[in-house]
């Protein structure tokens, strides 16, 4: 399969992995709301960089799975 080298959406050129970083802070957020929704963050020393890193994690997996970064 070929990597893309930009993606088209809507007649604008966008680069992969800015379509990646996009959807992995989507999930991210998803993500801690539901944490914080039913109390989980509390066994968290430090939420924004739980944060930080569950979007590092989904833009990876976002791009190597379904983008093929």
């Amino acid at each position: 399969m070929p990597v893309p080298h930009e993606l088209a959406i809507a007649g604008i050129y966008l680069s992969p992995m800015l379509v990646a970083a996009t959807l992995g802070l989507i999930l991210a957020l998803t993500v801690a709301h539901l944490l914080d929704r039913y109390r989980l963050s509390r066994y968290f020393a430090h939420p924004a960089l739980v944060l930080t890193s569950l979007s590092v994690i989904f833009t990876l997996l976002v791009g190597t799975l379904f983008i093929g970064i």
